[in-house]
């Protein structure tokens, strides 16, 4: 489970068994034991959310779509 970044209390991660066949590129979020994961593409959109608030869900979609090439780029040379 490579942490990507920690950032205001969050952390973004991926998981290393992303399922078989993997699915699309997408970030989890947690926040505390509270987590939710956004796919970034075609734009970043939320696939669900698991106890975050309704700020702080929008406050990690926001940073998400800040480092999202970030995040895609540690994908690839993840799963390449």
């Amino acid at each position: 489970m490579p942490v990507l970044l920690r950032l205001e209390g969050f952390k973004f991660l991926f998981y290393a068994d992303e399922g078989r066949p993997r699915e699309p590129v997408h970030i989890h979020v947690r926040h505390g034991r509270d987590e939710a994961k956004f796919w970034l593409y075609p734009s970043v959109s939320l696939s669900y959310n698991r106890g975050l608030s309704g700020p702080l869900l929008n406050r990690a979609q926001r940073l998400v779509e800040e480092h999202r090439d970030e995040f895609e780029r540690a994908w690839h040379e993840f799963f390449n």
